[in-house]
This record gives C-alpha cells, structure tokens and sequence, in this order.
C-alpha cells in the first residue's frame, strides 16, 4: 500500500481508503468482512459520515479487534438520524448528541479527521463559522477528541473559503476527471446544466479547480476525495462523458496524481470492490493511464444524474432515494432487469410508487437531478 502523509496534521493514510455508504443495509458479518478485507490490503483510512446508528454500531465493533492506532477514522459533525433515516443537521444539540452517540457506537475515545458535514451554500458556511458548531468543533480539537478538523464539500467556492479560514486542515472534495471539466460556481447546480457546456471544448482541469488543488497543497491543506468513481459512472463506456469506460485504477490515478490528494474515498459495498482498487499499487504505468481516454473527451454534461449522495434525504415518506435511483440506473444499462436487482429493489423497505411527489428531495440535490421523475421511472421498470 502507498501512503501520503494528510497534508499539515503529520497523520499517514493509505492512499486508498473506503468510505461510509457501502455498510448501509449490511449485517455485523458483512461489515466486518469489509473492515477485516481492508485492513487485511493495508487500507488504514475510512471516511463514516453515517448517522445509521446500526452502521456505526458495525463498525465500532468490526474495528475494536484492532489496535487504535492501525486506523484512521474521518468522522462526521452535522450528520443524525431522524425517524430511522439519515438526515444533515444544523441545531447545535443535535449536533453535539448525535457526536457523542458516534463516539460510543464507534468505541472511540477520538476521531482523527473531524469533518463537518456537507457545506455547499454560502450562507449556511457563514452561519457554521460564525456561530456554535464551529466553537463546539475546536474545543473538541482542543480537548484532544478531534485530532484535526474538516469540512465535506461539492462547491470550489466554499472549499476556498475553508482554506481561508485556517482552520480546516482537511476538504472531502468531490474529484474526478468528469467533475474537473467543470467551470467553478458559487451554485453547485450550476455546473451540471447542460447549458454550461455550450461550444466548450475540454483542455484539461478547470483553471478554478486547478488553482484550488493548488491552494491547499500550499496552504498544507490535504484533500480527501469522494465520488473517484463518479458513482460508477466512469466506470462504463455507455454511461462515461468520454464514452469510453475508466478503470477503477485510472480513476483511482487521475485522482492521486492533483496536487494536495492524500487519499481516495472508494464506495465498496463488497471484499471485491476492495480489491479492485488496491489493484491500484500493483499497477503498471500503462494501466494507470488515462490519458488517452481524456484526450478524446466530447463535450458533456453531469446534469441531471445522480450521484447516489444521500444528499436528498430525509425523504417524507421514508424512500431510501439513494437506493432506488442506484437500482434504476443499473438496471436502466442493461437489455432486461435482472433478477437479482429486482430482488435487491424488492427488499427495500419503501418503493418508489410510495413517493407523493413533495419535491423536498430536489431542494436537497446538490446535482440538480429531478428525483420525482426518477420514481416515476422505477415505478414503470420494477412495477412498484
């Protein structure tokens, strides 16, 4: 495994970690099979921003077979769970419970990378850094229980903001050789408008986003990186903007290779997954290239598509959103469904037909995707 030290704090990750969402709707076993295989390839750096309080309970357990110090945990502020689904919080006594039940669920006297929770809009990073969850995230870093202090963010904007401050020694940033075809914006919406890519002709990183992966390597300001992957979306040929597939050690390559990158933030929801992306240190240099892929680049655009985020919970009647846009679009890449995902879909708890069209899920979607539509879909392909 290689590791990269996490920019100003000293701390050493891999340069592969894992991130929450695959220990969603997973039992003990299947969860520790994640952690033990992780562990067993070397990965050391796992990102939970889970508030699924069976998740953190998983896990806690799942690592506690392990010295403390042989991990590195990137835990969230601001996340809770709110009638049995996830929801991002601002109320300050929400925050400081649903910490506290992290600690316990997770078994950890301190979390190395305290990162605050989801900040894409300009007044809500005024309202964190002018009020009680910032103080309450320093007396933390004080106290010792937060060893250094994050921010989780989609906007290029406010992650330069976060460098600004001084205090934040860790961005989550989404990065991917899709994502860094786009202009930067104030409106993270903005930049999955088909309407942005109008006579544009891709020639390399967005000069906003190269100046911030800049900015931070300077400023020792590392970056963590969510959505390598593109939720799977560069991972096919039909689905990809470039209209040829990348390989997981491509993506995991382009990303390793911005300045300021410590890790990668690989969704695995399987021992298989894991591998995949560990593959990436036995990788030649010609498997790890890119670059002809990104060369032949046509102009596109991300609007519209999920990222399966879990940004647009919590949903009124307890759809798990995420979940059945994920089985849509699977299924929606192949001739007929298969039954397995019909069965994967089946299980979920709620259905897509159960959706009252309420649109509190759109307001949330940091990528603009017109979810009602989406159920309606699901609706149509599974029949409920």
């Amino acid at each position: 495994m290689e590791y990269r030290i996490l920019g100003r704090t000293g701390i050493k990750v891999s340069a592969t970690g894992i991130g929450g969402g695959g220990f969603e709707n997973k039992s003990y076993v299947d969860c520790e099979a994640i952690i033990d295989c992780a562990i067993n390839e070397s990965i050391n750096f796992i990102d939970i921003y889970n508030s699924n309080p069976e998740v953190r309970s998983n896990v806690g357990k799942a690592l506690s077979k392990y010295p403390r110090s042989s991990f590195v945990i990137e835990g969230h502020l601001c996340t809770t769970w709110d009638k049995e689904q996830y929801r991002r919080t601002r109320d300050f006594n929400e925050v400081v419970n649903a910490f506290e039940d992290f600690l316990i669920r997770m078994q950890l006297d301190y979390v190395d990378v305290g990162m605050i929770h989801y900040v894409d809009d300009q007044k809500d990073f005024d309202n964190i850094f002018n009020g009680e969850i910032i103080k309450y995230a320093q007396e933390l870093k004080e106290k010792g229980v937060i060893k250094s202090l994050g921010i989780s963010t989609h906007n290029t904007d406010i992650a330069f903001r976060a460098v600004e401050t001084g205090m934040i020694d860790v961005i989550l940033f989404s990065i991917n050789a899709a994502y860094d075809m786009l202009p930067a914006s104030e409106d993270v919406n903005i930049l999955f408008e088909d309407s942005t890519y109008k006579n544009r002709i891709y020639e390399g990183i967005d000069p906003k986003r190269d100046k911030l992966y800049q900015t931070c390597q300077n400023a020792g300001v590392a970056l963590t990186v969510m959505k390598g992957y593109a939720a799977g979306v560069l991972l096919s040929d039909k689905e990809s903007p470039f209209e040829k597939a990348l390989t997981p050690v491509q993506c995991l390559h382009y990303c390793l290779t911005r300045p300021a990158v410590a890790s990668v933030m690989v969704g695995v929801s399987n021992t298989n997954q894991i591998l995949a992306a560990t593959a990436y240190v036995t990788a030649s240099n010609k498997e790890k290239d890119y670059s002809e892929v990104l060369a032949n680049a046509p102009r596109s655009s991300f609007s519209g598509h999920c990222m399966y985020c879990g940004h647009c919970a919590p949903c009124s009647k307890k759809i798990d959103i995420a979940s059945v846009n994920k089985y849509l679009d699977l299924a929606l890449i192949q001739e007929a469904v298969p039954e397995t995902l019909k069965n994967h879909y089946d299980l979920l708890e709620h259905h897509a037909n159960e959706c009252i069209e309420c649109g509190l899920c759109i307001e949330n979607c940091p990528f603009g995707v017109n979810i009602i539509n989406k159920m309606k879909q699901a609706v149509m392909l599974f029949g409920n």
